[in-house]
């Protein structure tokens, strides 16, 4: 991805793609006038360590901006990482921490303690309709995503339990499927 960004970017001279420790940035104080994190921050060992980070790297009146999930039942493939985790004990945590800073209090908080002001907070929903069921399924089931790469390391009677039990969470009854995704947005100024 880097790579491909990295070739995108090259005829913007003041544009670069770098791959960072989110807790550990390389750059100066006061480099960047705004930090943008996007569906990552639930996945830092301490999201406070990082926003944290981002606040030592914004210049004076700097804002940061994070996206997060937050409910399984809300995003795109949440409800299929649950149940492949109820399946696959190990992927429980990783699950669990995908949805770790959904509560907005939680949130506001983390950005007060590292140090941000202005803090706002706000959610967007949007809901996807789908043809079908299998339209929805199919690609996870041939291996995009982690989630669809975990279901083919799977034996094949319970990648079938697991798409039918999908199936039912959804209310397919053989025509389109709706998929709502919510996302929590919070920022706030250095």
């Amino acid at each position: 991805m880097v790579e491909r960004a990295r070739r995108r970017l090259a005829e913007f001279p003041n544009a670069s793609a770098t791959v960072e420790d989110g807790q550990a940035l390389t750059f100066p104080e006061s480099s960047f006038d705004t930090v943008l994190c996007s569906l990552g921050l639930m996945f830092f060992p301490d999201p406070l360590r990082g926003l944290s980070e981002f606040d030592r790297v914004l210049r004076s009146g700097g804002r940061a901006a994070v996206s997060v999930l937050t409910a399984p039942e809300r995003t795109y493939n949440g409800r299929i990482n649950v149940v492949v985790a109820r399946y696959v004990p190990s992927l429980a945590e990783a699950t669990a921490r995908t949805f770790a800073l959904s509560d907005p209090v939680r949130l506001h908080s983390l950005f007060a303690q590292a140090g941000f002001t202005d803090i706002e907070t706000h959610t967007e929903k949007h809901t996807f309709v789908l043809p079908s069921f299998d339209a929805y399924y199919g690609p996870f089931e041939r291996g995009s995503a982690s989630i669809g790469q975990a279901l083919l390391s799977l034996p094949e009677d319970m990648r079938r339990a697991i798409r039918e039990e999908v199936r039912r969470d959804l209310g397919d009854m053989d025509g389109p499927v709706e998929i709502e995704m919510e996302i929590r947005f919070a920022s706030g100024r250095r």
